[in-house]
């Protein structure tokens, strides 16, 4: 009798388990809502990054995808000014951004971190441990090589912050990066 309750219980927890939401149906979830929005947009992903001189661009809708993450991608939407300040792993930054949410009809969550809307987020490159920030912009910042790029990165959950609904929630964000002295 005692095997028979054990053996009923555990069907019961493995049909309940098929039928709910879990982690890896919500992270392919996530992916195809990040894989529709890169089709909506038609934006052409890159195997590698394009090596462009000074005062030169990435085409608009070219992104490449980030190591160490699955849909990751990052566009870099100002031309490169070598004359800049470079940007390396340790250096102090503010970061200006927008968020904004990927499905068909997305809002803007949040407007640019400006003087007149907020102050920007001071942050170490490469410091994952700033509750400020997320995982996804160290890793662009080092992408966008010098003081006042800017760029796009297309942020999964594993990368980025969670949302208060769900912690499976992919996002956009336009930054822009200046090196504090």
């Amino acid at each position: 009798m005692k095997n028979k309750i054990t053996i009923l219980l555990l069907v019961f927890v493995a049909l309940a388990a098929c039928k709910g939401n879990t982690y890896s149906k919500q992270i392919r979830q996530e992916a195809k809502e990040i894989d529709n929005y890169i089709s909506r947009h038609n934006i052409n992903i890159l195997k590698e990054e394009p090596k462009l001189g000074h005062g030169e661009r990435w085409a608009e809708k070219d992104y490449i995808a980030l190591e160490g993450y699955d849909h990751l991608y990052f566009h870099l939407s100002s031309p490169i000014d070598t004359n800049a300040a470079k940007i390396t792993a340790g250096d102090n930054i503010n970061l200006r951004y927008r968020k904004y949410g990927l499905g068909t009809y997305t809002d803007t969550v949040s407007t640019w971190t400006t003087d007149d809307a907020g102050e920007p987020i001071d942050l170490v490159v490469g410091d994952y441990a700033n509750t400020e920030s997320c995982m996804g912009w160290h890793i662009a910042i080092l992408h966008m090589g010098y003081s006042g790029a800017e760029g796009k990165i297309i942020c999964p959950s594993t990368a980025g912050f969670s949302d208060d609904n769900s912690s499976v929630t992919p996002y956009g964000y336009d930054i822009k990066i200046t090196k504090r002295k």
